[in-house]
């Protein structure tokens, strides 16, 4: 169904109109001028993204419903970096006449997924049209005890660094897709060379008529993903830890600073450290790599540890906790301690293998940083 047919408050209700809220938090949501919230005694996070198409995702390889689920994910990702519960979203688009009233549709089935499996309440947001390609804004809000948010300034000298999960997967998973989208626009423009070719040989009927069966057969294109499932899922579909802020709330941990890795550990690890005035020392040797992980970047002849560092959307979560909380945060599942904090004078240094130093510099995704 073309949207003109519903047009804009057509298509919100169609989108909105099943939406139940769940927090207290939320009085009133989609369906008036403004969402109405209420947090009396708590502290008030608020944060917001930009996604733009052709720049931070590509339509060719993710399909509507997995756009939404990350769209939102990313969002809900920030809340909880502040050690906080994210309670509401508002969702804005810009989308030209190509989409259909079916892709919005799925677009919002992965919003509810990823809102869903996070309590969240979708209570407003905006559509509008663009000329330019798909553009989405999502602001997510949510709540937490002042004593309880955590920032980047905290970091202490002897704090330990640690990390949730594994790091570098997402990035393989997107060359992966590059390189599987590169295959395929290089075999279409090389079967219409050669109709052309043929064409201009004055080739027979017969001839032309099997090079262009050739090239309708293409459109069912099959990209070899075999063996990489979950790098694609880190690209596709990431998740939010929230579990690991309730598992270190759980065990009576504070972090002293936290945030989401976005856009590469090496990036978010010196935001940490330039906010809190402080060096660090990380050893290779305890990053948390998975082992698609490893088997991408030898394909791709890339240094698997370049990629843990500088490779963003991981959206895995890089805290600091004091050291009087070794053996709580060594105890726990899928967080790994890679390094520790210290004097800002000692730099910012990454250890190797061999026990060799190396300043770390900030490699991970930089949207604005021009192109060289």
């Amino acid at each position: 169904m073309e949207i003109a047919k519903l047009g804009e408050f057509g298509l919100i209700k169609r989108l909105t109109g099943e939406i139940q809220l769940k927090n207290e938090s939320s009085r009133k949501g989609v369906g008036d001028d403004c969402a109405v919230l209420s947090y009396p005694d708590k502290e008030v996070l608020v944060t917001t993204d930009m996604l733009m198409e052709g720049v931070h995702f590509d339509l060719t390889y993710i399909d509507m419903e997995h756009l939404g689920y990350k769209s939102a994910m990313v969002n809900i990702s920030d809340i909880f970096a502040m050690n906080g519960i994210p309670r509401q979203m508002l969702v804005s688009v810009a989308i030209g006449k190509r989409f259909t009233v079916e892709d919005m549709e799925q677009f919002y089935q992965g919003l509810h997924r990823a809102c869903d499996k996070w309590q969240v309440d979708i209570v407003g947001g905006d559509t509008t049209s663009s000329f330019t390609g798909m553009a989405i804004s999502i602001t997510c809000i949510g709540e937490a005890a002042r004593d309880e948010i955590v920032y980047r300034s905290g970091a202490q000298d002897t704090d330990l660094i640690c990390v949730s999960g594994d790091l570098g997967a997402a990035y393989m998973g997107l060359r992966l897709l590059e390189r599987e989208k590169m295959v395929y626009y290089q075999q279409l423009e090389e079967t219409r060379k050669k109709i052309r070719d043929a064409k201009a040989a004055g080739a027979s009927d017969e001839q032309l008529i099997q090079l262009r069966s050739h090239l309708a057969s293409l459109e069912s294109f099959e990209p070899d993903f075999a063996g990489k499932e979950y790098l694609l899922q880190r690209q596709l579909k990431p998740e939010a830890r929230g579990d690991i802020i309730m598992r270190l709330r759980n065990e009576g941990i504070q972090p002293t600073s936290m945030m989401d890795i976005s856009d590469g550990l090496s990036s978010e690890l010196l935001h940490i450290c330039e906010q809190s005035g402080v060096g660090c020392r990380v050893y290779e040797k305890n990053l948390p790599i998975d082992y698609q992980t490893a088997v991408m970047a030898e394909e791709l002849n890339m240094n698997v540890t370049t990629c843990a560092m500088n490779g963003g959307e991981d959206y895995e979560l890089l805290f600091t906790v004091p050291i009087g909380d070794y053996e709580k945060v060594n105890g726990l599942e899928d967080i790994k301690i890679i390094g520790h904090i210290t004097r800002k004078e000692l730099g910012h240094i990454l250890v190797s293998r061999d026990d060799k130093e190396f300043d770390i510099k900030a490699q991970g995704w930089n949207p604005l940083k021009s192109e060289e």
